[in-house]
């Protein structure tokens, strides 16, 4: 059975990484994505497969994590311990009571530290801000491979306390990009990690002048990285904000505004400015 949540777990990245081409006007791989998908469908048993496809239907969220205070991670309800155990031992799959979503245990859930959160009498974040900050901003990357910037954009997440573990962070983050590439057009790419546990939605903006192998085509390199941390219950968000950004980068003046910054300060200026009208 615990193959078969693999499993399960596997596929509904595929049908979240098809929803993220498509937010992000790509359809590179969306032909490949949907063969992916079909035979994944197809090795599941019937019954289960009709309980996958009507739970992700409503919401691309089929099966979620049990946080480690014992509650369902896409709908924040208290689960009975009893269940908690039962799906920790993986004997069958179990259900949320509340949002009637299939759970499972996982021992490396990153956790996110919440730092985000507004003090009390400040008036709320809106657009760009509800995501990032100026202490997010890395306006030249010092890596030149693919684990070598996940790594120094997951400790900077760690460095601000944005996320606990940045170690388990960058595993995951490995794992999810070797399902398939997040590297999208016009030099963009949008590595991140679903189901972290606490904290908000938040994301760091980091750029390579000289670019990166990054997947997707060989002949294209990287240079416009935003890693995201996304809590289960915030993949809605998260879309939205991708497609916005996308929408925003689609414009090489847009880029090259970016690309102008020469420090973190500016370049959160820009980015705040650019995506006015496309993040709100």
């Amino acid at each position: 059975m615990q193959k078969t949540i693999n499993d399960l777990a596997q596929l509904q990245d595929l049908t979240m990484a098809k929803a993220q081409q498509e937010a992000s006007m790509s359809g590179t791989r969306l032909i490949q994505l949907d063969k992916s998908i079909e035979a994944m469908l197809k090795d599941l048993a019937p019954e289960l497969r009709s309980r996958f496809t009507k739970l992700e239907a409503k919401g691309h969220i089929a099966i979620v994590p049990v946080s480690k205070s014992n509650v369902c991670s896409a709908c924040g309800m208290s689960l009975p311990v009893s269940l908690v155990q039962a799906v920790r031992q993986a004997e069958k799959i179990h259900q949320c009571p509340t949002c009637a979503r299939m759970l499972y245990y996982s021992d490396s859930i990153p956790r996110g530290t919440g730092s985000q959160k507004a003090r009390r009498g400040h008036p709320p974040k809106i657009g760009i801000a509800r995501f990032s900050s100026e202490s997010l901003m890395i306006p030249q990357i010092t890596s030149t491979t693919l684990e070598g910037v996940l790594t120094e954009m997951c400790q900077k997440l760690e460095d601000e306390n944005f996320v606990e573990n940045s170690d388990t962070l960058i595993n995951e983050a490995l794992k999810r990009e070797a399902i398939v590439s997040t590297a999208v057009e016009h030099g963009l790419a949008f590595p991140h990690v679903r189901g972290v546990e606490g904290g908000g939605l938040s994301f760091v903006l980091g750029l390579s002048k000289k670019g990166i192998k990054f997947g997707g085509s060989p002949k294209t390199l990287t240079r416009i990285i935003f890693f995201v941390v996304i809590p289960t219950a915030a993949s809605a968000f998260y879309l939205k904000l991708l497609s916005g950004l996308s929408e925003t980068f689609r414009s090489k003046e847009a880029r090259d505004k970016v690309f102008g910054a020469k420090t973190p300060k500016d370049l959160w200026k820009t980015l705040v400015k650019i995506t006015k009208t496309t993040v709100r």
